[in-house]
């Protein structure tokens, strides 16, 4: 019984720090983390359900808070939000195969928040070109910078992530 409680304990810390993570970087960097084009360094994040399922509430969370904060419009919260979650699952989902964990994310938000600019915010844009420069952003966050976080974490990963959590 003591042991699943641990296991519990350990899951909601990583998620957690996870979603502390998110929101603090999502804040800092908040001049280019919203808008039609934004590139949002905290969505590097996002590879980590290849390392712990803790990371799929932890992101969801992080999104959610760091739109709440940064006073992004309701739908933002909610939509956005989803995206983030749809990507999460989907990274954990594929996470026996390393090179595409970036890929449910990079996906997700590339086809819903375009909708959510138009809806949320009135972007006069047209949905594809929105497509594109989101995608862009989630190309260069993600697939860059979160495969380079990817790497380097993996070298640690026994000492980042020694307890497993499933």
């Amino acid at each position: 019984m003591k042991h699943s409680s641990n296991t519990g304990i350990y899951f909601m810390t990583h998620a957690a720090a996870i979603a502390a993570v998110y929101i603090v970087l999502t804040m800092m960097f908040q001049p280019i983390s919203f808008g039609p084009i934004q590139f949002r360094i905290s969505e590097a994040l996002c590879v980590l359900p290849f390392f712990t399922p803790a990371a799929v509430p932890g992101l969801f969370i992080g999104c959610l808070l760091s739109n709440f904060f940064c006073g992004a419009a309701v739908l933002d919260v909610i939509f956005g939000s989803l995206a983030t979650l749809l990507g999460a699952l989907g990274s954990y989902a594929v996470r026996e195969r390393k090179w595409a964990v970036c890929v449910p994310p990079i996906l997700a938000n590339t086809l819903i928040i375009p909708w959510v600019l138009r809806y949320a915010y009135g972007s006069e844009d047209m949905i594809l070109f929105a497509m594109g420069t989101v995608g862009v952003g989630e190309i260069l966050a993600i697939g860059v910078l979160g495969n380079g976080l990817l790497a380097a974490l993996e070298r640690y990963r026994g000492v980042i992530f020694k307890n497993k959590i499933a």
